[in-house]
């Protein structure tokens, strides 16, 4: 997968382009010290994921975000910050972000969770999710909007709806009794049918759309388990 570093901080670009330089299926193609940077090289390089920072000098991480996810709807934008505030989380997710990671996870953790993006997992960091998930309820149940979901064959319903719940891959594979790489085909046609990059886009917007209803957010798990 092709990668594009977005931190205003040049030693943890460089912290990351270390890290990532070692795993065989991932490559830095680029950085970029801010938003308008960012943009530009978006355009110029067309990566898969975009990792970027939340707090950057001229445009911040929501509006970048929602930038990159205008002019290339097929790039990932992740999220790698210091801030959990609500604010930001649900900001960012509502702008087109495929995921959120603390700057305190570990070295193992982002490699997989940039895996799992490309798997069609959802990553949110546990801290954060539970939260995410109750203001995401509540403003699908305030706004009352509902249309068909268009185009989506009822599997990929059914994948949709359990992947809402939360589910991984696996477990949407063992209750559909389906392979994980079909659950995967799945995602990948339900996301190129909704013109998103991500689960994590995908359960957004169809919850905001009424197609997916989730269980109590009480007591539903992490989106991506």
């Amino acid at each position: 997968m092709r990668v594009l570093l977005v931190d205003d901080h040049p030693v943890l670009r460089e912290g990351l382009r270390n890290l990532l330089k070692h795993e065989p299926d991932i490559e830095v193609v680029g950085e970029a010290g801010d938003g308008r940077e960012a943009l530009r090289l978006v355009q110029a390089l067309k990566p898969d994921i975009v990792l970027t920072d939340v707090v950057m000098p001229g445009m911040g991480g929501i509006e970048t975000t929602r930038r990159i996810k205008e002019t290339s709807p097929s790039t990932a934008v992740v999220i790698l910050s210091a801030y959990d505030d609500d604010r930001y989380v649900l900001g960012l997710l509502e702008a087109g972000a495929a995921g959120y990671l603390l700057k305190s996870a570990s070295a193992h953790e982002v490699v997989q969770s940039l895996r799992a993006i490309r798997a069609g997992e959802s990553v949110l960091h546990p801290t954060v999710a539970s939260r995410v998930l109750r203001k995401a309820v509540k403003a699908a149940a305030s706004s009352g909007s509902s249309t068909d979901a268009e185009g989506l064959t009822a599997r990929e319903m059914a994948v949709l709806t359990l992947a809402a719940q939360g589910k991984s891959n696996k477990e949407i594979a063992c209750e559909l009794c389906l392979s994980t790489s079909t659950v995967k085909s799945h995602l990948v046609s339900v996301f190129g049918k909704m013109g998103v990059a991500s689960r994590t886009e995908a359960v957004l917007r169809a919850l905001h759309l009424g197609w997916v209803e989730m269980q109590d957010p009480a007591e539903a798990p992490p989106v991506g388990g």
